[in-house]
């Protein structure tokens, strides 16, 4: 598995794993580095099946074979304490990671996740593999109408047909890409959601198109500890879309919330909730 760690070095320093949505690319989150790397050491990666990660994915992949690659490539680099940003498909990985490896996971962030697989975001999954029937071509052309508002897609047309073009010049595969979006579509944190007890940024797009913003909403309620923000655009990837915004959030969340200590780590300083999320405790 490719993965890379930039930012800061010292040895006490936090360290943030960031982890993609479906496409399954680190380099999802450019627009998040520099920000984050100022006070943080980074993790991306490309996760299995895909990008500089090749390979071939067995049957019946899961998200907790996702996760526990995961876990095994960190500890081999030597991180075994670390927060997790994910997307989507990286969400759920996430928390994955924290129901199964409690003991390294402190906090999370989830982006436009879920608990159970909403029908709305079933029937675009649908569409989406039914274009894989098609062309890969045609695939690749109908992602950025799931990713995107429609205003941003009509003023970045030349970046567009760029990333048309990269993404299918180095698609993952359809096989790979099916197993990789069952394991998704498999997903039902609805009765696991109440055991993850780490501090949880839930944030959502109000216009993302692919996953109802109450999808969010639904996740922020059934978890322990939870934080709640909603961006009122920006599509599915508000992160890349208005990065500004959604890098300020998260930096403040960060920065204010307080981890929770896992084995091996000394229990942080309490610290009071930001005034700027909406916090839920159970």
């Amino acid at each position: 598995m490719h993965i890379e760690l930039s930012g800061l070095t010292h040895p006490k320093a936090r360290t943030l794993v960031l982890s993609a949505g479906l496409g399954g690319l680190g380099s999802f989150w450019l627009p998040q580095m520099n920000d984050l790397r100022q006070k943080y050491r980074v993790v991306t990666y490309d996760q299995r099946g895909t990008g500089r990660s090749p390979d071939k994915l067995p049957e019946g992949y899961s998200m907790a074979d996702m996760a526990a690659e995961l876990a095994t490539e960190l500890v081999a680099a030597g991180i075994e304490h670390y927060d997790v940003i994910g997307h989507a498909l990286g969400g759920m990985v996430a928390m994955q990671l924290a129901l199964d490896y409690p003991q390294r996971v402190s906090r999370l962030v989830i982006v436009n996740g879920w608990l159970r697989l909403n029908a709305h975001t079933r029937r675009c999954f649908s569409v989406r593999q039914a274009l894989l029937n098609v062309s890969i071509e045609d695939y690749v052309r109908a992602q950025p109408l799931f990713l995107y508002p429609a205003d941003w897609l009509a003023e970045n047309q030349a970046r567009i047909e760029a990333e048309d073009a990269l993404h299918a010049a180095h698609f993952q595969g359809t096989e790979n890409l099916l197993l990789r979006l069952n394991a998704l579509m498999a997903c039902d944190y609805s009765q696991l959601a109440s055991h993850i007890t780490q501090p949880v940024l839930v944030i959502c797009a109000q216009d993302d198109l692919l996953v109802p913003w109450p999808c969010s909403q639904a996740l922020y309620e059934a978890l322990p500890q939870a934080w709640l923000e909603k961006m009122p655009w920006g599509g599915h990837a508000m992160s890349v879309t208005d990065s500004a915004l959604f890098n300020q959030l998260l930096v403040a969340w960060l920065e204010e919330t307080s981890p929770v200590a896992t084995q091996n780590q000394p229990s942080p300083t309490v610290q009071p909730c930001p005034v700027s999320f909406v916090a839920r405790t159970l």
